[in-house]
């Protein structure tokens, strides 16, 4: 095969994954894991939320910067990044909403805004805010910066809605709903498919989010009380095994 041929059509290519359906199953499943990862190291191993999130953060960091590093797109490499922003994004999103004392409402208000400022910054930066841009390191880094806000936006969203008359089910049907909604939007065409994307990347955190409460919290409170641990676990080899089994390719450049 000719090598400039290769050459040509890799820097064709965005650094992140093409939106399709095996990409929003996968997103799913790993904001689940996130939320069952975080919750036990923070309250099964007891080292609370901010000991737990600098622990997160610290990993977060070390992928994010082997992301940027490689030269293309890596599936194993970009969705362990995506797990460790949504895992940071839990203990981050508890220590907001409560370490903070600022409530959910308080919380989610706060990681809302600054999910746009990053939004807006990004955009005023780089002059796009569309995945098909990410392929060079301002971008790169402006993109997981704004993936762990929406991350944590969305854990404190969960949490919100779940903790009210709805519960885990309740909030879970209602996110779906949410989610039906944007899609329905963007199929008529009444949205940008940019902004129908990042509405979609936030509200697939909160469905993943109480998908996990409902899965590992106490029977008492609405949930299944399975073993956080072996909850993570299921989740982390069905989340392998779709990386492995369903074709992974990467975004085309805008």
């Amino acid at each position: 095969m000719n090598p400039s041929f290769d050459n040509e059509a890799q820097t064709a290519l965005a650094k992140v994954p093409a939106v399709t359906l095996g990409f929003w199953v996968i997103k799913i499943l790993a904001t689940t894991f996130g939320e069952t990862a975080g919750d036990t190291l923070s309250m099964s191993f007891d080292l609370g939320y901010l000991i737990s999130s600098m622990v997160f953060g610290l990993i977060l960091a070390a992928l994010v910067a082997a992301q940027i590093r490689v030269a293309g797109f890596h599936p194993m490499l970009y969705w362990t990044t995506i797990i460790a922003s949504t895992t940071a994004g839990t203990t981050l999103a508890d220590f907001a909403t409560r370490s903070l004392g600022i409530g959910y409402p308080g919380g989610s208000l706060l990681l809302l805004l600054s999910v746009i400022a990053s939004l807006l910054w990004w955009q005023r930066r780089m002059g796009s805010i569309s995945v098909e841009t990410v392929h060079e390191p301002q971008a790169e880094l402006h993109y997981w910066v704004t993936i762990t806000l929406s991350q944590t936006l969305g854990t404190a969203l969960g949490d919100w809605v779940a903790d009210g008359s709805l519960g885990y089910l309740g909030a879970a049907v209602l996110f779906s709903a949410a989610l039906a909604l944007v899609c329905a939007v963007w199929w008529r065409r009444l949205i940008t498919p940019v902004v129908a994307f990042w509405a979609a990347f936030v509200l697939t955190r909160p469905l993943g989010a109480v998908v996990g409460d409902f899965l590992d919290k106490p029977v008492a409170h609405g949930g299944l009380e399975l073993s956080r641990a072996g909850a993570s676990l299921v989740l982390a080899v069905a989340i392998l095994a779709l990386i492995l089994l369903v074709p992974q390719r990467a975004a085309r450049r805008g």
